[in-house]
Order: structure tokens, then C-alpha cells, then sequence
């Protein structure tokens, strides 16, 4: 029997889906909630990981069966995958499976920021109804320029801000096919291009060496003034003190952050001040409905390890 273990918390039912979806099958699920709990696993075949963090020394505490760390969603930076594959373990994410939510909140910030939307609460929590305070800060999608950073979630948010009636233009080290180009009708324009360009930035790239700070206090300088900026990618991509800076020193109307790199943020945070800054708690791909895209790719991936199969969406090959 294959030991697999659900670490950490997850939507409510989650574990009897997974269980039902391995009925008849060498796989056995079992759940622990915490990270107290999870300290005192050291011997399974695999791990299905979304909230815990697993870096070097965590990784080495388990046995030579540990064969899969499949991470619940797209992004791996809580994971030491070197250290894994040194270990001879596959880390495998689930690609694409909650790019529909992250995508819907993405344009939801969108949407809030450009149109003062928290303003208005907090004006109208105070007794003050008033629809001319915010008039001149206030704009719509329609015409403007929306700038993305980074594959598939882009895509679907570009989709999803064209209905709004704006244009797309996008920045990804790997450009896409000229066919997929025009089948997005995204234009592809260099970093800088996009920065000095677009009217809202949004990025959908991972926690790399490479896209650490990918907007920081120098180039966020470079950006056209009155940009919106909207990171639901991952925390570390965007360095909170440009945002903070660049929102008093008047060069950005506002930004929306599902991630900051203080995590979980303190109520005093200066990017909690400004109410042209809507910060959510990273739950851009945590809707109650994900489970119904991951746990398929998950079972999948569950079956072809006791089946000796490669295993799919293999991130530290």
C-alpha cells in the first residue's frame, strides 16, 4: 500500500474527494492539519503540500520511500526542489488547474483600484456620501492599456480585460507563437516597454532568482504615471516599499496585492494605510471550487507513481 499524506489545511472535503477518487487502488490518503502534526511525519511515499513549507532541513528528515511532493497549484518556492532531487524526489505542481481564479481576481483588483472602490467604503463607513471626492481618480478598463507579466494566467486575464475593451500588450522571457499572439491578440513589447506603456502592470510569473523584485524602487520610477499595479503572482515578485514610495511620491493612482512580502501582513503595514492599495491574504487561487480541477491531476499523478509511470508536471526534472 501506497502512504500518501494530505498535509496541511485544505477546502473542506477535499480529503474524502481524494479518497474516493483512489478507491480500488493501492493508494492510501490520510490527513494532518498542522505544522505541529506534520513534524512527525518522516515516512511516506507521498506528500500532497499547499499551505506548509518544506525547505532543506524538512526535506531531509524523511526516508528514502519519499518519492512525490505534488504541490496543491502552480507555484513551488515553499519547496527545497534541489534539495529533493538530490533525495530522488519528483516535485510536481498542478499547472493551470487555478489560473481561472487567480485570473478573476486579478481583473477583480483591477476593477476596485481604478474605481476607488475601497475609497468609497471607508467614506461611506465615516457618513460621508459623496460622489465627487474620488471623480478624478476613478477610471474604467474601456481603452486603457493593460500590461501583463508572465504565461497562461495572463492569458486568461487577457481574455477576461478585452471584454472590458482594453488593449493588451505583454512581456514573458519565452515569447508565444505568432499564431497564439494573434489568437490572444496580445502584442509582445520588451520589460521596459511595458512598464513605461501600460496603464495597469499585472504580474503572473514565479518566485525565481530571476523575478525577485521584478518591480523595485528603481525601475518602478520608469513606469507611465498613474499606473495601476497588480501583483497575484507570488510575494517577493513586487518589493512592497516601491509600492509604498511610489504611491506618495505620486507616480503610481494605486496597486492591488494578493501577495506582499511581509506574509501574513501586520495591521500596521504601510501598504494597509493607503486606500488606493487593496491588499487580499494570497487568495487569488483559493477558491472553495479549485479542488474540483486538482484533485484529478493529482489522482493522476498518485496512479502512475504505484504504477512505476513518469510522473506529470515535473518541476525539478
Amino acid at each position: 500500500m501506497v502512504d500518501v499524506l494530505l498535509a496541511g489545511p485544505y477546502p473542506a472535503g477535499t480529503l474524502e474527494k481524494l479518497q474516493k477518487a483512489v478507491e480500488g487502488t493501492d493508494i492510501s490518503i490520510r490527513a494532518v492539519l498542522t505544522e505541529e502534526e506534520f513534524a512527525k511525519e518522516n515516512d511516506v511515499d507521498g506528500i500532497i503540500l499547499r499551505i506548509i513549507k518544506m525547505p532543506k532541513e524538512v526535506i531531509q528528515r524523511f526516508s528514502p520511500k519519499l518519492k512525490m511532493i505534488m504541490r496543491w497549484g502552480v507555484g513551488y518556492d515553499a519547496v527545497d526542489v534541489q534539495q529533493a532531487r538530490v533525495q530522488g524526489i519528483d516535485v510536481c505542481n498542478t499547472p493551470g488547474a487555478n489560473a481561472y481564479a487567480v485570473s478573476e481576481l486579478a481583473v477583480l483588483l483591477m476593477l476596485a483600484v481604478g474605481r476607488c472602490l475601497l475609497c468609497h467604503s471607508l467614506e461611506l463607513r465615516k457618513g460621508v456620501w459623496s460622489r465627487e471626492i474620488f471623480t478624478s481618480q476613478s477610471r474604467s478598463l474601456n481603452h486603457k492599456v493593460v500590461g501583463l507579466v508572465g504565461g497562461n494566467i495572463g492569458r486568461q486575464v487577457a481574455r477576461k480585460v478585452q471584454a472590458f475593451g482594453a488593449r493588451v500588450q505583454y512581456y514573458d522571457p519565452i515569447r508565444l507563437k505568432p499564431e497564439m499572439e494573434k489568437e490572444f491578440d496580445m502584442e509582445y513589447v520588451d520589460y521596459e516597454t511595458l512598464l513605461a506603456t501600460s496603464d495597469v502592470i499585472s504580474f503572473h510569473v514565479p518566485l525565481v532568482d530571476s523575478t525577485r523584485h521584478m518591480l523595485n524602487k528603481e525601475n518602478i520610477k520608469t513606469v507611465k504615471k498613474g499606473a495601476i499595479i497588480i501583483n497575484t503572482s507570488r510575494s517577493g515578485i513586487v518589493e512592497d516599499e516601491a509600492i509604498v514610495e511610489a504611491r506618495k511620491a505620486g507616480l503610481i493612482s494605486g496597486a492591488g496585492l494578493d501577495c506582499t512580502e511581509e506574509s501574513p501582513i501586520s495591521k500596521d503595514n504601510p501598504l494597509l494605510q493607503d486606500p488606493n492599495i487593496i491588499v487580499t491574504p494570497h487568495v487569488g487561487g483559493t477558491a472553495n471550487d479549485i479542488g474540483d480541477t486538482i484533485i484529478p491531476m493529482i489522482v493522476e499523478n498518485l496512479k502512475r507513481m504505484v504504477e512505476g509511470k513518469s510522473l506529470k508536471f515535473v518541476v525539478n526534472k
